[in-house]
């Protein structure tokens, strides 16, 4: 292992032939059951596996590999490797059965730290074509989740994984980004501020290793990464045949927990959400839900401690309409019980933007200020 990695010779071999079958793997896309089994082969069994007519020359390749060159060219090109021999490799995914040789990082790798224990972190997935209901519901519950100090975990997809990071951004730093091609490649292209964001702020995560493309294969096997390393995965919109239901599956095979967001019942794109809730998921209304789960009935009330602020000085008023935003009634109407309300909320929201205390995003929704959030951390 290198003073910039903790990567050992022979996970870094693995890790490279994985990206280099990455177009074989494709042709086996349609059978996800074969595609983890095969995740889990050792090095000779993969290539025998995959190789097909080409197995000698890939051997022949494996064997030029020098993995400390590779760690260089990682290195130059801003990203930190982990292996599975590493005491900072997250034990969250030994407990899959094809866990990744290694994980390739770029960002903050100390909020790997932060998915032990698991109850520190949820995923929150949902539809790609999600509605905007959900997109502003999943932006609410990352935002939620990561005030009250846990780390957000999506796969950075658009619609409700890029609303949930979104949300956390809002709030802290606190998000991961688990992605099917290498962490220095952008997709969906659309999402290049998005990726920006998270390598200067947050974790992008993945067992691809740079320079890998996007494969098919690759997004529902990056789902059991998700899985693993969140205490709970909330799906917030997805139809009967989503991919993030199946990150749900993994998440209940390896005995972690399952919320999901009701929906319309005659709406196509909870079809899947639904039938998670009929099947027993919990039912995820907002971040207090999230936490309650996580944390214990009643854990809420306790989040906003967190935040590291003297309240001494604030009147009762502010310092409710803090705690307030710090649980996700980041508007003016969210605060407002009454529409008599509502001008007096968007009052004592501008104060609190004027003391610092709060800051205003896009579409006039407030989270409180990174130097407060982040005091807690």
């Amino acid at each position: 292992m290198t003073a910039h990695h903790d990567a050992c010779a022979d996970c870094v071999r693995s890790s490279w032939l994985v990206g280099r079958l990455a177009g074989h793997l494709e042709q086996r896309r349609a059978e996800r059951a074969v595609i983890r089994g095969v995740l889990a082969l050792p090095d000779e069994a993969l290539i025998a596996a995959l190789g097909g007519s080409r197995s000698a020359a890939i051997r022949a390749e494996l064997a030029a590999v020098a993995p400390a060159e590779l760690l260089a060219r990682w290195a130059s090109d801003g990203a930190r490797a982990i292996c599975r021999c590493s005491g900072l490799y997250p034990q969250a995914l030994d407990e899959l059965p094809d866990p990744p040789a290694v994980l390739h990082l770029v960002g903050n790798a100390a909020l790997l730290s932060s998915v032990v224990p698991a109850a520190a972190s949820v995923a929150i997935v949902g539809a790609r074509r999600a509605s905007a209901e959900a997109t502003e519901t999943a932006r609410e519950l990352g935002r939620g989740c990561a005030a009250a100090g846990l780390t957000v975990i999506s796969g950075m997809a658009l619609g409700v994984d890029s609303a949930a990071h979104r949300g956390a951004l809002d709030a802290t730093d606190a998000t991961i980004a688990v992605l099917a091609c290498g962490p220095d490649r952008v997709y969906p292209p659309a999402a290049r501020r998005l990726h920006g964001e998270i390598a200067a702020r947050g974790l992008l995560v993945s067992e691809l290793p740079l320079g890998i493309t996007p494969y098919r294969w690759a997004f529902p096997a990056r789902n059991r990464i998700i899985a693993a390393l969140a205490g709970l995965t909330v799906v917030v919109e997805a139809a009967v045949r989503s991919g993030s239901l199946i990150t749900a599956e993994i998440a209940l095979e390896l005995g972690r927990g399952v919320g999901a967001v009701p929906g319309p019942v005659s709406a196509w794109r909870s079809s899947g959400t639904n039938a998670l809730l009929r099947d027993g998921a919990h039912v995820i209304r907002d971040a207090r839900d999230i936490l309650d789960d996580l944390c214990g009935a009643g854990s809420t009330s306790e989040a906003p401690r967190q935040l590291g602020f003297d309240f001494a000085g604030l009147d009762d008023r502010l310092r409710e309409a803090l705690l307030a935003v710090d649980r996700g009634a980041d508007t003016p109407a969210a605060q407002a019980a009454t529409p008599d309300q509502l001008a007096s909320a968007s009052e004592t929201l501008a104060e609190l933007e004027l003391l610092g205390l709060v800051v205003r995003r896009d579409g006039g929704r407030y989270a409180v200020a990174p130097d407060v959030s982040r005091s807690s951390r």
